[in-house]
């Protein structure tokens, strides 16, 4: 072999070794997005989920000195019901809307490893002097208080 044949033999081998490691990286950390009608219709135990619907009112509970968090999430169609150990996000609560990442177990639930709430994306600021948070914001724009 000349010089030529093995740099081009070596920019192959180099070139699909690169290639699966960026193949092999994206498969193993795709996370795919479902509903729980969708999780229902076809779970697999163990595979990474990200799971989204409203908690179900009524449903939240949480233990503070276990940091055990348990609700149901739906979709308005299904349920699911969702484990999770950590504290809550602050946006989070009964009937608003929650993104979790996390896995379906064999025991029938969805383990939680992280809880993303949904809020609002529009902010209205206060106009009338009676609504909650007016005298706090101009506080804020005149620089008071800090």
């Amino acid at each position: 072999m000349n010089r030529r044949r093995k740099f081009i033999v070596g920019g192959v081998v180099i070139a699909g070794a690169l290639a699966y490691m960026i193949y092999a990286g994206v498969t193993q950390s795709a996370v795919y997005f479902v509903t729980p009608a969708e999780l229902r219709a076809a779970p697999v135990p163990g595979k990474a989920y990200r799971l989204g619907g409203m908690v179900v009112p009524g449903s939240l509970t949480w233990e503070p000195r276990s940091l055990d968090l348990s609700f149901t999430l739906s979709d308005g169609t299904a349920t699911v019901p969702v484990r999770h150990k950590g504290t809550p996000p602050d946006l989070f609560g009964e009937g608003r809307g929650a993104v979790l990442e996390g896995s379906w177990t064999a025991d029938g639930y969805f383990k939680a490893n992280l809880i993303m709430a949904k809020h609002s994306e529009e902010y209205k600021a206060p106009h009338d002097k009676n609504e909650a948070g007016y005298r706090e914001l101009f506080k804020t724009l005149r620089g008071e208080g800090r």
